[in-house]
């Protein structure tokens, strides 16, 4: 139960429902009750006892009492539904929020697919619970507290002998449910894994098919799907091996009913309506028990979902606003770096080695080197994407964990490597992230980023909806529309992580020429493994294995003779080759 106290919040605002659900569920299990002893009265009285003239007035009061729990039911059935829904709402916004803030440390380790499953199977399977499973629990306890009553009140031996076995059912039941939790844990488990392999097979399905790996692909969903019906087989082999044992002991029951209460009918000691009666009631305490089994795998997979719904809304979201953070409209843009090194778990090596660097407002700073030397490491801390391992990032002299994330990453532009566009207009697109900006500065972005001539093109223009991740667009056209939605915020820091590598030579050129003008009074980071979109930064880090191994401007560097020059001659050796065959 105690997921379920953790999970409180979610649900117990919407108590009303609940107590008006549970209000109607005591009324209608107290008419399922009354059933037998209309049925006892008609046996011994009306049938034995002769007392016909009762059959109008049992036979108005049975529908009456039918219409009655028919309205109950009703409002049984709506208001606990409205129960269920209601509190699965907040929970399901309170986890897509979770998934908003939580930080890229943890998106490093989650796969897609469990989130998916996760937000949706493991939602849904808590609802069920609140909406029907505790429902059904509180129903069966009723039923059963109900009909125990009534049958003390026939009588007390018969129902002692009766309910002898009801001890051995509950320890049944209990084994049952210790041994069926774990396995529907594991099942979820296995079913996000699965849902994982769909996403990402759908997601790469260009490669799959660029290298005919389909094969290969269905023997990894193959051996997931089959880890999948595995542990349900298992979860059905605990239940096919206590069910039977539940109604072993259920029948045992009965037929101590029918030998002792015969016995009783027989000595006079006991009316045949009531023995009658006795046999109804006695499936209305055994049927709830042999049935807690179904709501005991409905606690259990609830119990799992909640378990793996607070995984999410307890993990911990290590950048945090302080207190009283410092909030401002519009920064500068003076960056410094001092002393920063940044290891992105404990036992990873140093993605950043003692980092120190100054960046002052409109200049442009250039970083070049292999993948994985931190270039982007860099970029990621300005925008407390990570916190630094050790030393201070700071922007306009004040240390980024001060500011507010709002105010931080409002004035930073970001453009990634691989430029994510989501289903919808370009217009929507690109004013992103300023939903405000007017059609003229939308229009003006895209004419900086080089995508304005490709988008007028384009059927319905600016209104041209894409497709999932922007499919219909090349590689280039997606990139341009990325720096425009950069552009269109009018950020104080602009950081082009290799923003340009998926276009071609001219239009890359087009691109750097506009961009000049963007940069002006920005402070630019521009993060490219060709020389040529580095060579006019005012000064370029490279770095190596998380260290800046040299600095300085574009023809400092090339006097060096040392990784900027190596660089540079790989990439103009073929200009070079040609130089020297018309030279000599």
């Amino acid at each position: 139960m105690e997921t379920f106290k953790k999970l409180k919040e979610f649900y117990w605002p919407f108590k009303n429902y609940f107590f008006w659900s549970m209000g109607f569920l005591l009324l209608i299990t107290g008419i399922t009750v009354i059933y037998p002893m209309i049925l006892q009265i008609t046996i011994d009285d009306v049938v034995i006892g002769g007392k016909y003239e009762l059959i109008p007035y049992l036979a108005l009061g049975f529908i009456g009492i039918m219409a009655v729990k028919g309205i109950g039911t009703f409002i049984h059935q709506y208001t606990g539904d409205l129960f269920g829904i209601t509190s699965v709402y907040k929970l399901r916004n309170s986890l897509y929020e979770k998934l908003q803030f939580l930080p890229f440390r943890y998106y490093d380790n989650a796969k897609t697919g469990d989130l998916m499953s996760r937000l949706t199977a493991d939602v849904e399977g808590f609802r069920f619970f609140l909406s029907f499973g505790f429902a059904e629990l509180v129903r069966f306890i009723l039923l059963i507290g109900i009909s125990v009553s009534v049958m003390f009140y026939y009588s007390i031996p018969l129902t002692i002998v009766t309910l002898i076995t009801l001890p051995f059912l509950a320890f049944v039941t209990f084994r049952f449910d210790k041994a069926v939790h774990p396995a529907f844990r594991g099942i979820r488990k296995s079913f996000g894994k699965l849902n994982t392999k769909v996403q990402e097979n759908i997601s790469g399905i260009n490669t799959v098919k660029s290298l005919s790996r389909e094969d290969f692909e269905i023997n990894k969903f193959n051996d997931s799907n089959g880890d999948y019906k595995d542990k349900y087989i298992f979860t059905s082999n605990i239940w096919a091996k206590y069910f039977p044992l539940m109604e072993f002991l259920g029948n045992v029951s009965v037929v101590l009913l029918l030998a002792y209460g015969g016995y009783l009918v027989i000595n006079g000691q006991l009316k045949p309506g009531e023995l009658v009666a006795f046999y109804s009631l006695v499936w209305y305490i055994m049927w709830p028990i042999m049935n807690l089994g179904f709501v005991v795998n409905l606690f259990s997979q609830s119990k799992a979902s909640g378990e793996r719904l607070l995984e999410i809304l307890e993990a911990e979201n290590e950048i945090k606003e302080k207190d009283g953070s410092v909030y401002l409209e519009r920064l500068q843009g003076d960056v410094e770096f001092k002393n920063v090194t940044l290891k992105y778990t404990e036992d990873d090596a140093e993605a950043l080695n003692e980092i120190s660097f100054k960046a002052h407002p409109g200049k442009v700073i250039g970083l070049l080197g292999s993948t994985g030397s931190g270039k982007t490491s860099i970029t990621q801390l300005m925008t407390r994407f990570y916190e630094p391992t050790e030393g201070d990032v700071l922007i306009d002299g004040i240390n980024v964990k001060e500011f507010s994330l709002r105010s931080l990453r409002s004035n930073i532009g970001f453009v990634l490597q691989e430029s994510f566009l989501f289903s919808s207009t370009i217009k929507a697109n690109i004013s992103y992230g300023r939903p405000e900006a007017t059609m003229e500065e939308i229009i003006e972005a895209a004419k900086k980023a080089q995508a304005h001539d490709f988008i007028m093109e384009l059927p319905d223009g600016y209104d041209t909806m894409l497709g999932e991740r922007g499919m219909g667009l090349s590689g280039g056209q997606k990139q341009r529309i990325a720096i425009a939605r950069a552009i269109c915020v009018n950020p104080s820091i602009l950081i082009l992580d290799d923003a340009t590598s998926a276009v071609d030579m001219e239009t890359e050129f087009k691109i750097q020429k506009a961009l000049m003008e963007v940069m002006k009074g920005r402070t630019t980071f521009i993060i490219a493994h060709r020389i040529s979109s580095l060579k006019h930064a005012d000064e370029i880090l490279v770095l190596e294995n998380g260290s800046i191994v040299e600095r300085g401007k574009h023809e400092q560097l090339l006097k060096n003779n040392g990784p900027y020059q190596r660089v540079y001659d790989i990439q103009y050796q073929d200009q070079k080759e040609i130089l020297h065959s018309h030279t000599g």
